[in-house]
């Protein structure tokens, strides 16, 4: 059985500093640095092939040469030359002390050069072989802030976004008393909004094609699905309003209870959100609503 005789002494990541710009920057050699260009995968794997082809196979007998090579690209910043020699390395410590700490830093080269599908993948990887290790724990956060990440926009396709919360939910599971419960809150937090804002747009583009039945039905699984959300008061101000231009443009025989729907939905939002500044500007719309109300009961009353 062969030993490797090596020692992993430099940090690999501070979970203290939460600011990507800080942990980032563009490094000397263009192939280590961080993605600009959003290469395709496909270019990615056949520069990779045509890297393989030009470098001889890692051995047994070449270890410790190469695990010295891949330590000084990883020291100066050249994470995808220093993942491309872990990645060698890696299945030449299977079943040996050394393996888990190959496989940590192979995940973190992807993370520091900020490809966090890999990240994500390979960091898994780890949490689920090495779940007993003392970077158990780290290799899993970094899964999830990885796929936090990779989360989008709020106009794009949300499974990212949806995946993150998900697997913050079995990280709090599995480590409820974790030193990352903070940041996986504040993660949890904004990706939270992020599906939140999603869900009001598509309420606000059917207010403005005058869609106003199905604003109705948005709003309303809006606040059963959002409720602690900052755009809660706005979702409610704009039922409010979508309820007042139904009831002004429908047929006479339906005015009255579409305007009773707007008053019904602006003593919500005085009742939830009494210090919003939507209770005032949603004020018009009622005081407009009752008078409309008293016109439609005098005109009965004839």
């Amino acid at each position: 059985i062969l030993f490797f005789s090596f020692y992993l002494t430099i940090p690999l990541y501070s979970s203290s500093n939460m600011e990507r710009s800080d942990r980032y920057s563009c490094y000397s050699n263009p192939d280590d640095s961080v993605k600009n260009d959003k290469k395709g995968k496909k270019d990615k794997l056949e520069d990779r092939d045509k890297t393989s082809k030009n470098k001889s196979k890692i051995t047994f007998e070449t270890f410790d040469k190469n695990y010295a090579r891949a330590m000084r690209f990883y020291t100066n910043q050249q994470y995808l030359s220093a993942a491309r020699i872990f990645e060698e390395l890696y299945p030449l410590t299977l079943g040996t002390p050394h393996a888990d700490t190959i496989l940590f830093t192979f995940a973190n080269c992807y993370y520091l050069n900020q490809d966090y599908e890999l990240a994500a993948f390979h960091f898994k990887d780890y949490s689920r072989r090495y779940a007993g290790t003392p970077k158990a724990e780290e290799a899993y956060f970094l899964c999830v802030k990885s796929i936090y990440y990779l989360s989008p926009t709020h106009s794009l396709d949300q499974f990212e976004t949806k995946y993150a919360i998900e697997e913050i939910g079995y990280f709090f599971k599995q480590y409820p008393n974790s030193r990352y419960v903070e940041e996986c809150n504040a993660m949890l937090d904004q990706l939270r909004e992020k599906l939140a804002r999603k869900d009001f747009e598509m309420a606000k583009l059917y207010y403005y094609t005058e869609n106003y039945a199905a604003v109705q039905i948005y709003v309303k699984n809006f606040m059963k699905d959002h409720p602690a959300s900052n755009l809660a008061p706005e979702a409610s101000y704009l039922l409010i309003k979508s309820n007042f231009d139904f009831a002004r443009k429908s047929v006479d025989s339906k005015q009255l209870e579409r305007y009773l729907q707007c008053l019904d939905a602006f003593a919500t939002l005085n009742a939830n959100y009494p210090g919003s500044p939507f209770v005032e500007q949603a004020t018009k719309y009622a005081v407009d609503a009752e008078k409309a109300i008293e016109k439609i009961n005098a005109k009965k009353q004839r």
